[in-house]
């Protein structure tokens, strides 16, 4: 067996990262300008990110100040109302979006490059230039304080908030980025305005480009938007150093949830420590991937978990290293004393170079990964500067790993994660312990070709498609599966089916197959939706024999062992309690259910508690047997492909056998299953409202109606998010959604909101339902939605997981694989009269199901 490539080897992969060319520059208002110029495709994305976080509040801690200006910068200018800042952002195909940190706030737009002046204008005039209206900000702070209301009603924010509070005595990590309630709501306008000066200057600022844009061009363009305002001068902000934790802590809080999560956490030292780049080889080794130490210790050998993961934390001066898990209540304190026994063996054992090597190379893939699309790029530049204050620090970090071996893993585990100074916090089930479970044009990408297609004798279909930017491979096998082709009483069995594909085979355990795939960086997982499933492998080129014999022995030697069919049956049945918990999740299905009736569409694809714990291992062998056909499979790949790849594709194709595709189950009930007003009552802060109507099939005619309808109701340019939150302050968030199936579909409108205000929001969504159906559509409106979802659409599909999916399910579904070419005109034909004609349609009071779930 060839032995897996050096770590030297596999740092070698990144060296032509290092020399891209990125510029630097502070210009003459103390602005910091970042350029990378990127000519894979016509796309751009532009970045300002401001050095102020949680952490720079000064006196005013925990009040949320840096996050209430981040949701206020966009709500008017001198030169632009709020509305128009979104609007003109998407009428040139952009997306926009922004989001704050412990220590920086970023504000940033995608869109295709030729545009990316326009997004420095916008960004400029919203950072710079943002008036910050009283009238906002009164109705913003509503909508944050729905925000801090629905981070309540996360249970796993709850968990974290609880987990910073405790680990954290002095330092601002302790208060949530979002601020509490009580203070947040204390902070007049005044305050924010002060804030919003104070932090606001060129000299705090930093511009990142990166795309298919010309330096010199964007420098000026960059000097005339941001040059304007002058230094003004920056006070430093004094953030405390954490004292030295002496003894353990713990946090152990009983709610109304129905699986526990906990996690452990250590204090460790920041990213310029000489341990941070080991302390991230630990955390790879301890917890990334199903070969990982506690995933095959705690998970698949003792049972105690239904998930557990590790990672290293330490964005400034600290940081947290912590072991996340859930699992059934009985087992927490057995799963937490176990964590503890694994880490004292691997303390005193230590790891062997294989497991370093693999750590190695999982954080190599990583940040190959990071650099696949423009967005990503650009913050990984962020990062380095603002985080970090070195652009090189990546190289230095990885170079830093280049000696690394087991001892100084084994050194740094022991000197970091000690027991006094471990935090414990949990969230349980309350109660007594539950018993365990049984004509702005959008051009089109540069330079990627079509997938090529071949069909081969017995029926199989493979496309590729080569794109050698990145030393990344993606091979995705796809085959028509889902609710459609399970028997009713076992729904959820076709995602569990594809789960069981990528663990035991009989050539190997799944800890085998895990371990084989991640110790060259690489992953291996499956997929499942609605009407398909697929298996994925993602490598390196070098790598490509691993990731076919994944994919080759999980399709045609599959072996369901019990043992791993139990764990993983409880790991799904543990997610769908899980989802309980989750008050949007569970509107969101429970409107499903009562629309979709007896219909398979009724459940996702991952079923229900009784369906799932109703299979058995010969359950999924047959299905296996009826899906896993050569006429019903596509492998797509995608990427930088070895030459000598394709041949062996086609021989694994080959023994497929000869069958064709099975036919899905017929279903004539007439929806809504469950027409009318519900009312559901939980424990919960907000209320969420549901509308659900029927929707066009995935191969309806007026399926791209459905896409640019979808895009016309959410979105911050929308007009029903206009009026539902930023003119009245009555919802968090407020939008559509679809489920469309081969023989079916559902559109929903959703929005969380204050109890109480569930009957002005719902007139709302009424109202904008009948402005449609009346030819009540701009012009102007659809021209945005259109050349939105185009720019979606590209930015999209810039990796090649993305790419392979896209053309697999196209190919699945009886289109040509690049059928996607075909996108932009289809939405480009849709009109403000088929708009009407859609909404018409579909969107009537007696085929309405509403959902109202309240406190």
């Amino acid at each position: 067996m060839p032995r897996p490539p050096s770590v030297s080897a596999d740092l070698r992969l990144l060296d032509p990262l290092w020399h891209e060319p990125v510029s630097r520059e502070i210009l003459p208002t103390g602005l910091t300008l970042i350029l990378k110029p990127d000519r894979a495709a016509a796309l751009a994305s532009v970045q300002v990110w401001v050095k102020t976080g949680s952490l720079h509040e000064g006196e005013r801690l925990g009040a949320g100040l840096s996050h209430y200006l981040e949701h206020m910068l966009f709500k008017g200018t001198e030169r632009r109302a709020g509305r128009e800042i979104s609007a003109t952002v998407q009428a040139h195909g952009g997306y926009i979006n922004a989001y704050t940190t412990f220590d920086h706030t970023v504000y940033y737009i995608d869109l295709p490059s030729e545009h990316a002046g326009v997004a420095l204008d916008v960004l400029a005039d919203a950072v710079l230039h943002s008036t910050l209206p009283a009238d906002e900000t009164t109705k913003e702070k509503e909508v944050i304080l729905r925000e801090i209301a629905m981070t309540h009603d996360d249970p796993d924010g709850r968990l974290w908030e609880a987990l910073f509070a405790t680990a954290f005595r002095e330092h601002p990590f302790r208060h949530p980025i979002i601020g509490h309630r009580d203070v947040f709501a204390a902070v007049s306008r005044e305050a924010l305005v002060a804030y919003y000066r104070a932090r606001y200057v060129p000299e705090n600022l930093v511009v990142v480009i990166v795309g298919d844009v010309d330096p010199a061009a964007m420098r000026a363009e960059v000097e005339r938007q941001f040059g304007r305002t002058p230094r003004r001068g920056l006070a430093p902000v004094l953030v405390p150093a954490e004292p030295l934790q002496l003894a353990p802590r713990e946090d152990r809080r009983r709610e109304d949830v129905e699986i526990t999560r906990g996690i452990l956490a250590w204090p460790i030292p920041g990213l310029t420590h000489p341990d941070s780049a080991i302390l991230g080889l630990v955390a790879m080794a301890l917890g990334h991937g199903d070969s990982s130490v506690l995933w095959r210790e705690i998970r698949e050998k003792s049972r105690l978990v239904h998930s557990i993961d590790a990672s290293s934390w330490n964005p400034g001066s600290t940081g947290l290293f912590c072991v996340a898990f859930t699992c059934d209540a009985p087992k927490r304190a057995a799963a937490e004393a176990a964590i503890m026994a694994a880490l004292a063996r691997c303390a005193a054992r230590g790891f062997t170079p294989a497991q370093v090597r693999k750590a190695v190379r999982q954080l190599v893939v990583g940040e190959i990964n990071t650099r696949k699309t423009m967005s990503g790029q650009a913050s990984r530049l962020g990062v380095a500067e603002v985080v970090i204050g070195d652009l090189g620090y990546s190289r230095s970090y990885f170079e830093r790993l280049r000696g690394v071996g087991p001892a100084d893993l084994r050194r740094v585990l022991r000197a970091h994660l000690v027991p006094e100074r471990r935090t414990a916090v949990s969230l349980e089930p309350a109660g007594p312990a539950a018993a365990a479970p049984s004509a702005v044009r959008v051009a089109a990408g540069a330079g990627l070709p079509d997938f090529s297609e071949t069909r081969l004798a017995n029926g199989a279909r493979l496309l590729v498609q080569t794109d050698r930017r990145l030393p990344n491979l993606h091979l995705r096998l796809c085959f028509q599966a889902g609710p459609l082709y399970e028997e009713a009483g076992r729904r959820g069995a076709t995602a569990l089916l594809a789960t069981l594909l990528t663990k035991d085979t009989r050539r190997r355990t799944a800890d085998q197959v895990a371990q084989r795939i991640e110790e060259v960086g690489g992953s291996f997982y499956p997929v499942s939706g609605n009407n398909s499933v697929a298996v994925a492998a993602e490598v390196l080129p070098p790598d490509a024999g691993r990731a076919l014999e994944a994919i080759a022995e999980a399709v045609l030697e599959p072996a369901f062992a019990a043992a791993t069919f139990a764990i993983e049956r409880d790991a799904q049945l543990a997610g769908l309690r899980q989802d309980a918990d989750d008050v949007v999740t569970f509107a969101r299905k429970r409107v499903r259910r009562d629309f979709f009736g007896s219909h398979p569409l009724a459940l996702d694809a991952h079923g229900d508690e009784a369906g799932v714990q109703a299979l058995a291992p010969s359950d999924l062998a047959a299905l296996h047997r009826r899906l896993c056909v050569a006429g019903n499979v596509v492998l797509a790949v995608a990427g930088d492909i070895p030459r000598d790849l394709l041949p062996k594709l086609k021989a694994f194709l080959g023994r497929l056998p000869r069958a064709e595709a099975p036919a899905q189950a017929s279903w004539k009930q007439p929806l809504p299953a469950r027409a009318g007003d519900l009312v559901e009552k939980q424990p919960r802060e907000q209320a969420v409202v549901l509308q659900a109507f029927p929707g066009p099939r995935v191969l309806a005619e007026d399926f791209y109606d459905g896409e640019v309808a979808d895009e016309l109701f959410s979105g911050m340019a929308s007009r029903l998010f206009e009026r539902v939150r930023e003119e009245k302050g009555l919802a968090y968030f407020v939008r559509s959604s679809r489920i469309s199936g081969l023989d079916a579909g559902m559109f929903c409108f959703l929005a969380g909101t204050q109890p109480g205000k569930e009957g002005e929001v719902l007139a709302e969504i009424d109202a904008e339902i009948a402005r449609v159906q009346s030819d009540g559509v701009e012009a102007a409106e659809l021209l945005r939605c259109q050349t939105r979802l185009k720019a979606a659409r590209r930015q999209g599909l810039q990796t090649n997981g993305a790419r392979a999916s896209q053309a697999g399910i196209d190919a699945l579904l009886g289109r040509p694989a690049n059928d996607g070419k075909a996108y932009d005109a289809r939405i480009d034909a849709v009109s403000q009269a088929s708009l009407a004609e859609f909404a018409r349609r579909y969107f009537r009071p007696a085929l309405r199901t509403q959902l109202v779930v309240r406190p």
